[in-house]
């Protein structure tokens, strides 16, 4: 392990609002080196300043790293063998009558990037398969952070779960540091919540990897595409040519 390596914090310019959302992505690679606890407290704490309706803040946060990190990957490589379609969801990850069409296009699109970046056909499921238990290992990052919440709240406190989320996420990305939101950890919720000695009344919906990313790895240097969410608004004026999808 690297025990060197430390973040480097943005300059000033690096670290404007519109610089860190722009520059923000998924992380699926890191380097073998620690993040201070410290630093990650401190992320997740300054992170509660994201609104929330009526300010109810109805998340809690747990960090785990270290030997409690790795204690969870081999708790998880034994879960993914035994349970591999995980927990039901609820609510379900899709619409029950299926995804809007564009939805789809996005999802498909999405692959192509990612598997591409990583070399991985589109036709190998045993390679996709395994990628995708990468994912129940927090893709080798040294910590993460799980977000829980009330199991009685409603869809304006998933919104504000949201909200809190990406504010750690341009945070972390502020820091120097990289992260990856996985909603894949609720398919485990209830499982991961007991080994972290959460209390029964709050569910774990998704789980942050966080740590130094690795700038050499192929798959951190992909950039999904973005459409236009003004393209259905008659009355916006149109993007600049070529900016989306961008």
């Amino acid at each position: 392990m690297d025990a060197a390596v430390r973040s480097t914090p943005a300059s000033p310019a690096e670290a404007s609002v519109s610089a860190v959302v722009d520059r923000r992505r998924s992380i699926r690679a890191f380097l073998d080196a620690p993040v201070e606890r410290a630093v990650i407290e401190d992320l997740v704490r300054r992170a509660a300043r994201a609104p929330s309706g009526s300010n109810v803040q109805p998340w809690a946060a747990r960090i785990v790293d270290g030997a409690q990190m790795e204690a969870l990957r081999a708790m998880m490589r034994e879960l993914r063998a035994a349970e591999p379609a995980g927990e039901a969801l609820d609510p379900p990850y899709q619409p029950p009558a299926g995804p809007p069409a564009d939805w789809t296009r996005r999802r498909v699109r999405n692959g192509e990037i990612l598997y591409g970046a990583l070399g991985i056909d589109r036709a190998d499921a045993p390679a996709r398969a395994a990628w995708n238990e990468e994912n129940f290992q927090a893709f080798g990052a040294p910590a993460a952070v799980f977000l829980l919440m009330p199991r009685e709240a409603v869809a304006w406190q998933w919104l504000d779960l949201g909200i809190y989320l990406q504010t750690l996420l341009l945070l972390i990305e502020e820091a120097g540091l990289g992260a990856c939101p996985q909603a894949d950890w609720a398919m485990h919720g209830e499982a991961v919540a007991r080994f972290l000695g959460v209390d029964p009344a709050l569910r774990l919906p998704v789980g942050v990897a966080l740590g130094h990313p690795d700038r050499a790895a192929p798959v951190n240097r992909i950039r999904t595409e973005r459409d236009d969410p003004l393209a259905d608004d008659p009355s916006a004026s149109p993007p600049p040519p070529g900016a989306f999808p961008c």
